[in-house]
């Protein structure tokens, strides 16, 4: 005989487990096999007689229920009736835990976050495109699977992160809250239907997947997920992408095509952030037109236009100032000009008004270059002021726009400031108003002063156009002075009472570059730190930090639309990068220069760039293709401190520590086939060959070269930088302003020429048009007037 069946075998799983007694027995009964007691049975009777009464997972989940009711469990019911909410096929739950739960998106988003910041730079670019999607598809699983709370969560938890890039696309995330918004919505449809390309290169790629299936608990196995179900990630074999990569900056150079995984980055017709098209590519759209006018001034300057007109009629054949200014305001509404709000500016004041009449003034009457002229020249006069007695303690030079004053930064620390007349300066201090002095001293950095810049400024209108308002006339000269030093500071002066405003201490190290922008209000600084920093004068701190290059900052300069700076790095790096001020970020990178890069200028019409090294060289840019236009020569060693362009752009005066003063056409010569040549003959002197009317070019300090002067004063013929000569192209000034000028010393013509400089030969371009030579007088500054005069500055070394 067999032994009966245990009793209750169907009720083992509900009474026994919570039933409390016999529990050495629990565990053999509590999974709902048959019990030990059946043991001298047979298994098919102790088998038929379990299935046939064995409860479903649903009945299993109400005994519970109604056990933990009736003993008055009322937190666990609740919790345990959440939990059996949603039922997977297997009676388990469904995503309600904290792995697999709707927390888990969140929990995997932070991990893959966390991961990319604390990887290396290089790869922080292409490993930061990984969020996006991410973000995106975890936004739609939650979506679709009805976790409307957890979903409004995750985006409000996470949508500072995207907001600066994606806000237009977050907003319409956040009109998507149901499962059937999900079909409706063509964006989500499309990130849907379509696969994401994520662009990786080899060893990132496999250090990705290999960080994922470590972490796999973590929430890598969720980010594995969604990159295996909704992206498709293409390996290549390159390096890594990234805006200041060698990988970028070759390809650039270069022109290459895109890759093909490049072009198909993202979704079709969706923006998804920045690309590798966007960082390859150069054709990236940049705003290069002029800052329109605020609306207000525009027609305060008209009207007072209209008014200098009828006071002042035009010569015959000479434009109005009306006329001129019509013809600069539709130059501003160009479709490629930035927007008001893209530069905020302080409201207009009734020294602005003056300041943008006599703009308009000095632009009509200015002195025009119209372009080449056939071989003969430009006569353009060169007007130089020579420092003497300074014992190499100078260490930069600038000139105000107004050209009434006269800055330099000295080894000692101090700043001196001159009048360019020799005029007293003017001063508010009730103290100093009888005091006479022609030069004044600002004393506060405790390091070498390397950077000055003057505020704008321009000549005083010989009368009060606002005679209603109260007090004196505006004064549109120069008010603000900033400096920088070594000692980490930027200091902001005051030219009314001759101290120090405010001083700004955002550096860490040396800071060697400061220049104020084309509107006031904004300047730029350069540090030892690497990085270039935007400050306002009414903001201690900086507004823009942009970081990128990999070495100390060399030279800086504003585009005149003072939306964009340029910036370039030392000897090691000699790379040029174009920034966005609204931005921060970096818009084009220009690289060929093989030495220091010393001195930046952006043309007038804000389409070209020129910079110049220590080799002797300058370049041409073309802005807009990120391309290198041409190179030109003629300085000797030792470097090129400053640029200036001419009104209408095109002729780039360039002063050099050779001790030449030198105006280039930024346009190349029509037919280099015919230039003339330069003979160079035993004794050193130059003999002009070629076509008459065509001048060779001048040669560095030094040489003893003869040199027909076909647009100097009665065509004498000169000597350049020799001894003996009948005049001197541009004649040494003393600090108090005594001046002399030179008009077209040397011409010229197409050829490339050959001089010498100290026994070595200096190969100079056919684009060359002028040579101004001093004697002992390395050049630190020269600038164009706004009339078109040029103006150089430097300190005589008589161990030349």
């Amino acid at each position: 005989m067999s032994n009966p069946p245990p009793a209750n075998t169907g009720q083992a799983p509900g009474g026994a487990t919570y039933g409390g007694g016999q529990q050495h027995q629990q565990p053999q009964s509590a999974g709902g096999a048959p019990t030990t007691g059946a043991t001298g049975g047979t298994g098919a009777a102790g088998t038929t007689s379990t299935s046939s009464t064995a409860p479903t997972p649903q009945n299993l989940n109400q005994i519970v229920t109604d056990y933990l009711k009736k003993k008055g469990f009322t937190k666990t019911e609740a919790v345990f009736r959440q939990e059996t909410a949603h039922l997977g096929p297997d009676g388990r739950p469904a995503q309600r835990n904290e792995e697999n739960g709707p927390r888990k998106f969140l929990k995997a988003f932070i991990l893959l976050r966390d991961w990319i910041e604390n990887n290396l730079d290089i790869y922080k670019f292409e490993l930061r495109k990984l969020l996006w999607p991410v973000f995106v598809y975890s936004y739609i699983e939650l979506v679709s699977t009805g976790y409307v709370e957890e979903a409004k969560h995750y985006l409000a938890t996470l949508r500072p992160h995207f907001e600066a890039v994606h806000r237009e696309a977050l907003d319409l995330f956040a009109t998507v809250t149901l499962p059937q918004h999900i079909g409706e919505n063509q964006t989500i449809k499309l990130y849907r239907e379509s696969k994401y390309h994520i662009p990786l290169n080899q060893s990132l790629s496999g250090n990705l997947f290999h960080f994922l299936e470590r972490e796999a608990d973590a929430g890598g196995s969720t980010i594995a997920f969604i990159l295996q179900t909704f992206c498709r990630v293409d390996i290549s074999a390159r390096g890594p992408i990234e805006p200041y990569s060698f990988e970028a900056i070759y390809r650039r150079a270069q022109n290459l095509d895109l890759d093909e995984i490049d072009q198909l980055e993202g979704i079709p017709g969706v923006f998804t952030g920045v690309t590798n098209r966007d960082v390859l590519d150069t054709s990236t759209p940049l705003k290069l037109g002029p800052l329109p006018m605020e609306p207000e001034l525009r027609e305060d300057v008209r009207a007072e236009l209209e008014d200098e007109d009828q006071r002042h009629p035009p010569a015959e054949g000479r434009s109005t100032l009306v006329e001129e200014f019509d013809q600069r305001i539709k130059r501003e509404d160009s479709a490629d000009a930035p927007s008001r709000t893209d530069l905020p500016l302080p409201p207009s004041r009734a020294r602005d008004v003056v300041m943008e009449m006599q703009k308009v003034r000095e632009n009509r009457d200015r002195f025009k270059i119209e372009g080449r002229t056939g071989g003969a020249g430009i006569p353009v006069s060169a007007c130089m002021f020579t420092f003497h007695n300074t014992l190499g303690s100078v260490t930069c030079m600038e000139f105000s726009n107004d050209h009434e004053l006269v800055a330099v930064g000295t080894m000692d620390s101090y700043i001196r400031v001159w009048s360019m007349n020799g005029k007293p300066l003017k001063s508010s201090v009730a103290s100093e108003k009888d005091l006479q002095v022609n030069n004044r001293k600002l004393i506060g950095h405790s390091a070498p002063v390397y950077g000055v810049s003057f505020s704008d400024s321009i000549a005083n209108l010989d009368r009060n156009v606002f005679p209603e308002a109260d007090g004196a006339k505006p004064d549109t000269s120069t008010k603000l002075l900033v400096s920088c030093s070594a000692d980490g500071q930027v200091r902001l002066w005051s030219l009314d009472h001759w101290a120090c405003l405010c001083i700004y201490k955002a550096h860490d190290g040396p800071v060697f570059r400061v220049l104020w922008g084309p509107h006031g209000h904004y300047f730029a600084t350069g540090g030892w730190d690497k990085t270039v920093r935007v400050f306002a004068q009414d903001r201690a701190s900086a507004l823009r930090i942009m970081v990128g290059h990999d070495t100390p900052i060399s030279a800086i300069a504003w585009h005149p639309n003072g939306t964009y700076i340029f910036s370039a790095s030392d000897d090691t790096d000699k790379s040029i990068r174009m920034w966005s001020v609204v931005t921060g970020n970096c818009v084009r990178i220009f690289t060929g220069h093989t030495d220091y890069i010393s001195a930046l200028q952006c043309a007038p019409n804000g389409k070209i760039l020129a910079s110049a090294d220590t080799g002797g060289n300058i370049f041409f840019w073309d802005i807009a293709k990120g391309a290198r236009i041409k190179r030109c020569r003629g300085h000797g060693k030792g470097g090129i401190p400053s640029l200036s362009f001419s009104a209408e752009s095109n002729v780039l005066v360039s002063g050099g520590l050779d001790g030449t003063v030198r105006l280039w056409d930024v346009e190349l010569p029509a037919d280099p086939s015919k230039s003339s040549q330069l003979a160079i003959t035993s004794s050193g002197a130059a003999v002009a060959g070629g076509a008459s009317g065509q001048q060779p070019d001048g040669a560095a300090t030094g040489d003893s070269i003869a040199m027909a002067s076909g647009g100097g004063p009665n065509g004498n013929s000169i000597t350049v930088g020799g001894t003996g000569s009948s005049a001197t192209p541009a004649a040494a000034a003393n600090a108090t302003g005594n001046t002399s000028t030179a008009s077209g010393a040397a011409n010229g013509g197409s050829g490339a020429v050959t001089g010498k400089k100290k026994g070595k030969e200096v190969q100079i371009t056919p684009d060359q048009i002028s040579a101004f030579a001093t004697k002992k007088t390395p050049v630190l500054k020269v600038q164009f007037t706004r009339m078109n005069l040029v103006v150089a500055g430097g300190c005589y070394d008589p161990e030349r």
